[in-house]
């Protein structure tokens, strides 16, 4: 198979298909059309995914896929103190927001 197949680019392959789905979720939220083929046929398979654009959105989709940082370390180093501590403090919001009180009234007042 080629890179390109009529006004269609292969732009980008990714060995999960959860990765290329992010991704191209990225690129539609930025009003870019893009198409999966997944590189399996059997469903539930995560062997990989690639995605495809056309050629009017070839070189917007590849600037955008290059901001995406791809080194988790990195990515770490990049975040300050004030990050992690409002994402501890997010999770442990999320958690006691979420008790569940039982005053044993069984739904009745």
């Amino acid at each position: 198979m080629t890179d390109h197949v009529d006004n269609w680019h292969k732009l980008a392959r990714y060995d999960t298909n959860m990765q290329g789905e992010l991704h191209a979720n990225l690129l539609r939220n930025n009003g870019i059309t893009v198409s999966l083929q997944p590189l399996s046929a059997i469903p539930g398979m995560n062997s990989g995914i690639v995605l495809w654009v056309e050629d009017t959105d070839l070189v917007e989709a590849q600037r955008i896929l290059a901001t995406i940082p791809t080194d988790g370390a990195a990515l770490l180093d990049e975040m300050s103190d004030a990050d992690f501590d409002a994402l501890s403090a997010a999770q442990s919001n999320a958690t006691q927001g979420n008790s569940i009180i039982d005053d044993n009234n069984g739904g009745n007042d």
